[in-house]
């Protein structure tokens, strides 16, 4: 249609052309006239009419002209815009279409589409290419969704760094393990600032950094604790180390967690005394200075150690087994015994046979007499007596006993002496229930578990 019109316009401005043309050959040159008549009114009348009818004629063609071209112009343009508006509308189709997904709301969406309903003319609509723009703005999106996730991952990790090394820097540490501590701190973060990837900032671990830190701080703590044993505490667990033997210990753990579960403290040693049957005291068989271990029978199936490392100071007897009786018996018997027998015996028999008959008669006679005779006579004799122990000692230190200098000492050489009996005899002296008065020399720390458990405690000696 747009085509029609052009050729109607086009056919217009020739037939414009053609007439020109004619009134410029009828305006062809003439000889020069001779000097023109004076017109007639009439005359100029008619010519003024014709020229008016020439220029209603020439306004009537120009004015169809101008509504023909204003008519074509006009459907031309309306053609044009529906063009640009069914462009417009497919190309907002082809916006709909690759925008979808984390792209369904993106500003990018709305600002191509208000560029679209912007456009001009369908080259304009031409130049948009939703495709690329939809795969750039993805690339994009992606490319701003790795930076965030990146910058999570470090800001997550440099807050799992301050945090290990703020535990760390808490503690009255010397000012050498400080400042190794900073600068590593430090190192630590600006590799994790300058990591590209996630998995760059995933690779970095301060762990063996900070195991290194600690293990260095506690070796510090040992040397710094003020007596010759460290104890090393782990929750309920406790053990009595010399201080190479402590960082030997530490120096197996591998990862500073565990580590940090240790504390050191001072092996303080103190004395306790306790009163226990003896055979929860090794039989009683200990000698001062013997090293021990101490357990505690919690319940019928449970054993907890409770101080892996004590020395004995001294074992005594209580009163009641600190008794010496001993008892005395005589016995004499007499018996007297006399006995006396007479016997008599006498026998007759008579016999004889008058005719066909036989006739016996026979008499036995016995007679006997005994006479017996006893006597007994016992005599029998007990004495028994009680040392106390207990009771000497008062009398000597009364000064209430003569020779007390030779009483203690066999007093001294009493206890070993019957402990030495039973070991070589193989006869127990004393009940294994009888108790027990026992010193022990134990670190500070293990007083606590020992009083606790006091009624259910077990001594053993350390052999070898």
């Amino acid at each position: 249609m747009a085509e029609d019109i052009e050729e109607k316009i086009r056919r217009l401005r020739e037939l414009g052309r053609v007439s020109v043309e004619e009134k410029e050959e009828k305006k062809a040159p003439v000889p020069r006239p001779s000097p023109p008549r004076k017109p007639s009114r009439l005359g100029r009348l008619r010519e003024r009419e014709r020229r008016k009818r020439i220029i209603i004629g020439a306004s009537i063609i120009a004015v169809i002209i101008i509504a023909v071209v204003v008519g074509v112009y006009t459907i031309y343009q309306n053609r044009a815009a529906k063009q640009l508006q069914e462009a417009k509308l497919a190309k907002i189709r082809e916006v709909n279409q690759y925008f979808t997904g984390e792209l369904e709301n993106d500003t990018m969406k709305t600002q191509l589409i208000n560029q679209i309903n912007q456009a001009k003319s369908i080259e304009e609509l031409k130049k948009i290419n939703v495709k690329a723009i939809a795969e750039q703005r993805k690339a994009q999106l992606e490319q701003e969704r790795l930076q965030k996730e990146l910058q999570q991952a470090k800001d997550t990790k440099l807050s799992q760094i301050e945090q290990s090394f703020e535990v760390l820097l808490s503690q009255p540490l010397p000012e050498d393990i400080k400042g190794e501590a900073i600068q590593t701190l430090n190192q630590l973060k600006e590799k994790v600032n300058s990591a590209k990837t996630k998995d760059e900032v995933s690779l970095i671990d301060p762990n063996p950094y900070l195991l290194d830190l600690w293990r260095k701080y506690y070796y510090y703590l040992i040397d710094t604790t003020p007596t010759q044993k460290v104890i090393l505490k782990k929750g309920t667990e406790k053990s009595i180390y010399t201080k190479a033997e402590a960082k030997y210990m530490l120096s197996k753990v591998t990862d500073f967690t565990e580590l940090l579960q240790y504390t050191i403290e001072k092996a303080e040693m103190v004395q306790v005394a306790l009163v226990l049957p003896r055979e929860n005291v090794n039989g009683a068989f200990l000698s001062s200075g013997d090293k021990i271990k101490i357990f505690a029978q919690i319940n019928s199936t449970t054993v907890q150690k409770i101080a892996d490392e004590g020395y004995v100071n001294m074992v005594l007897f209580l009163t009641d087994y600190g008794v010496i009786r001993v008892s005395e018996s005589q016995q004499e018997t007499k018996n007297i015994a006399t006995s006396s027998q007479t016997s008599y015996s006498d026998q007759y028999s008579e016999s004889y046979a008058p005719g066909d008959q036989s006739i016996s008669y026979q008499q036995n006679k016995d007679e006997g007499h005994s006479t017996t005779q006893s006597s007994s006579q016992t005599i029998s004799a007990s004495y028994t007596y009680n040392v106390a122990l207990n009771e000497i000692l008062k009398a000597i230190a009364a000064n209430k006993i003569a020779a007390a200098d030779e009483v203690k000492e066999q007093l001294a050489r009493y206890n070993w002496k019957v402990l030495d009996l039973e070991q070589s005899t193989g006869l127990l002296a004393t009940e294994p229930t009888a108790e027990v008065l026992v010193i022990i020399e134990v670190p500070e720390e293990f007083v606590e578990d020992i009083l606790k458990y006091r009624d259910a405690l077990y001594i053993t000696k350390i052999a070898g």
